[in-house]
């Protein structure tokens, strides 16, 4: 099979397609032919080992593993000894936290986060379902975020912050968004209630306080948004902070009276997925794409992602 290679850290040139050995199915297990996957914030941190300290789980010298890619969408080729919910040529899609995506054919575990793609939509339409919208979900479980509640999001132009705004919106939630101003049109036609364009005003200024903050790029930090937080207020970042200060925040301010820090660890539940594939569904919810890539060109579309300037997500598709 075709696959997109890595058998060091560093840069996007690292990256080379080439003919790999075809994953054996295993019991419980789903080999599927993909079709379309995606370059995400996962994939970029990943191949770099950055923060350094990720390769105590990605391997200290060489990476373990040399094929990327955690989305997917395709069509169930086999299936191994055990399964029952699923047949071979079913349509599907999913997360693979193990990585693998990023090639022709890829073993996932049947009862993991992997869920029939709704009928008429496309493996395009569907490959970016899951990494940022599975993280924004397990946001607003863990942050136990309901209906009536304000809620800013941060970053409402990528793939965290456009799935937030969404899910956000379909639980009830009053949701304001910050973005740049070439989003503001589109953010607004996810179900942002109201867009501050972050070019042009100081969203830290805002009047309004509120009952969560949601950090979707990593980019701020308790000191910056805490006026923004109403007293019992509670900051979710996506990334660790300066100083990796969102490590020891969380815990710092979880018992006090004040307002709090989560980083939270996602949600990898076959129940997640099935969520999404509802939502995909019925058009609660629609992955916001921003370029696609066939795979020979992936490494242009690792540089691109890693550039700051997508909007949404980026698609490879395969095949």
């Amino acid at each position: 099979m075709r696959a997109a290679v890595r058998t060091r850290y560093g840069p996007p040139a690292v990256v080379r397609i080439t003919d790999m050995p075809a994953p054996v199915v295993g019991p419980m297990e789903l080999r599927v032919a993909v079709h379309a996957t995606t370059v995400n914030r996962t994939d970029c941190g990943t191949l770099a080992a950055k923060p350094f300290f990720i390769r105590a789980f990605t391997g200290l010298v060489r990476p373990r593993a040399t094929i990327l890619g955690n989305e997917f969408a395709g069509v169930v080729e086999s299936v191994g000894p055990g399964v029952t919910n699923f047949s071979v040529g079913d349509r599907v899609f999913g997360y693979s936290p193990r990585f693998g995506a990023h090639a022709e054919l890829l073993c996932v575990p049947a009862l993991g986060m992997v869920a029939p793609i709704p009928a008429g939509m496309s493996f395009g339409d569907v490959a970016a379902a899951t990494e940022g919208a599975h993280y924004a979900l397990s946001i607003i479980r863990k942050a136990g975020i309901r209906s009536g509640q304000d809620v800013l999001v941060y970053g409402a132009t990528g793939a965290i912050g456009s799935a937030a705004v969404q899910l956000l919106a379909d639980i009830g939630a009053r949701v304001v968004a910050v973005c740049g101003t070439a989003g503001v049109d589109l953010v607004r036609g996810l179900g942002a209630a109201r867009v501050i364009d972050r070019e042009t005003v100081d969203f830290t200024a805002d009047g309004q306080q509120y009952d969560v903050v949601v950090d979707a790029v990593g980019k701020s930090s308790l000191g910056r948004v805490r006026g923004l937080l109403k007293p019992r207020g509670l900051f979710v970042t996506t990334d660790l902070g300066p100083w990796s200060q969102n490590l020891v925040l969380p815990v710092a301010t979880r018992f006090g009276r004040g307002r709090r820090v989560m980083l939270p660890f996602p949600i990898e539940t076959h129940e997640i997925v099935e969520y999404l594939g509802e939502r995909l569904a019925d058009g609660r919810f629609r992955p916001v794409v921003d370029r696609q890539f066939p795979l020979e060109r992936i490494v242009e579309a690792y540089r691109y992602v890693q550039s700051g300037n997508k909007v949404g997500n980026v698609v490879i598709t395969i095949g």
